[in-house]
C-alpha cells in the first residue's frame, strides 16, 4: 500500500475505478459492502467515477446504486455520459473515410462481430442476420430481447449511421491476425483484450484519440483536480495507469497491468477498490 495516499488532499484529487473484474465481483455485481463504502466516501467529499468499455444500456443498472455525482467515461473513453441519467454529453465517431477503410479490412466482422452505432443518447448494437462465431453467438444468448440490439441483411447496414465503436468477440488465435492488421494503421484505438469472464477474446475498435486515458484527462481538468488515482484489470486499463499519479492493479489484474502498478489491492472478489479507498483516505 502507498502512504502517499494518505497526505492526498482528498478535496483535490479525482478517483476512476474499472468496472468488470475491478469493482464489479465475478457475478458481475458491485457487492452492498462496496457500495456502502463508495458511498459513505462520496457524501464526505470524494470525486470518484467509473472508466469502463460499457455502454450506457449495460451500464445503467450496475451503477445505479452509486452515488456518482460527475460524469463517467464510458465506450472506452468514446463518450462521457452525465451523472444521474447517463446522457451523452460528448462522444466521438468515425469518420466516412475511416469507415470506408475499416469495412475493406474486416471481412470476417459479419461473422464474429457487430457495430454500435449512435441513435440519440444510446448505443444500438448492430449484427449480421446470419452465420455467427461462438463468441457472437454466446452474446447475443445472454440478451434475449435487449433493445438496441438489431439484426440486419448486410455489411451496408452494419455502417449505416454515426458508427462510434466496433467489436469482434472470437478467439484469440482468429482474432489475432486481424489485430495484426488493423493495428498497425492511423484513424482508430485498437485494444484486443480477453473477457473477464470466460475464455472468449475482444477485439475492440473506436476512434483516435478516444481511450479511457484521454477522456479522463479531459474529465480531471474540467473538474480542476489536480491527482489522479485509478484502479483496473485488464490491457484497456494500461493507458489510464500510465497517466494517472498512482494506479492500483486488483489481485486479479492481468499480468501485463500489473507491470504499470503503483501496488497490487485485494481481487475484485474480496472488494479491493472499498477497501482500499477507506483504508487510505482521510476524511
Amino acid at each position: 500500500m502507498n502512504n502517499e495516499l494518505k497526505t492526498i488532499d482528498m478535496e483535490q484529487t479525482l478517483f476512476i475505478t474499472d468496472l468488470d473484474g475491478t469493482l464489479m465481483r465475478n457475478d458481475k455485481s458491485i457487492s452492498e459492502e462496496s457500495l456502502s463504502i463508495i458511498n459513505g466516501l462520496i457524501k464526505q467529499g470524494m470525486t470518484f467515477t467509473v472508466a469502463t468499455a460499457r455502454s450506457v444500456s449495460s451500464l445503467q443498472h450496475i451503477v445505479e446504486p452509486l452515488d456518482i455525482q460527475v460524469p463517467l467515461v464510458v465506450r472506452n473513453g468514446t463518450a462521457l455520459a452525465a451523472p444521474g441519467t447517463l446522457d451523452i454529453i460528448e462522444k466521438a465517431l468515425f469518420t466516412d473515410d475511416e469507415i470506408g477503410r475499416l469495412r475493406e479490412l474486416l471481412t470476417e466482422l459479419p461473422v464474429c462481430g457487430f457495430t454500435s452505432i449512435w441513435n440519440g443518447n444510446e448505443m444500438k448494437k448492430v449484427f449480421f442476420d446470419g452465420e455467427h462465431s461462438l463468441g457472437i453467438q454466446k452474446y447475443l444468448e445472454e440478451r434475449p430481447g435487449e433493445k438496441g440490439i438489431i439484426l440486419v441483411g448486410g455489411v451496408d447496414e452494419m455502417f449505416a449511421g454515426d458508427v462510434g465503436y466496433i467489436t469482434m468477440i472470437d478467439d484469440k488465435e482468429k482474432l489475432d491476425p486481424i489485430y495484426e492488421r488493423v493495428k498497425k494503421l492511423k484513424g482508430w484505438e485498437t485494444v484486443l483484450q480477453k473477457d473477464s469472464y470466460a475464455d472468449e477474446y475482444w477485439l475492440e475498435l473506436c476512434p483516435e484519440n478516444s481511450t479511457k486515458a484521454k477522456a479522463i484527462v479531459k474529465l480531471k481538468e474540467k473538474l480542476g483536480k489536480k491527482k489522479l488515482v485509478v484502479f483496473g484489470d485488464s490491457v484497456n486499463d494500461i493507458p489510464m495507469f500510465q497517466i494517472a499519479d498512482a494506479a492500483y492493479a486488483v489481485e486479479n489484474a492481468l499480468p501485463e497491468l500489473k507491470k504499470y502498478a503503483t501496488g497490487i489491492i485485494a481481487s475484485n472478489e474480496e472488494d479491493g477498490v472499498a477497501h482500499f479507498l477507506r483504508d487510505v483516505i482521510q476524511v
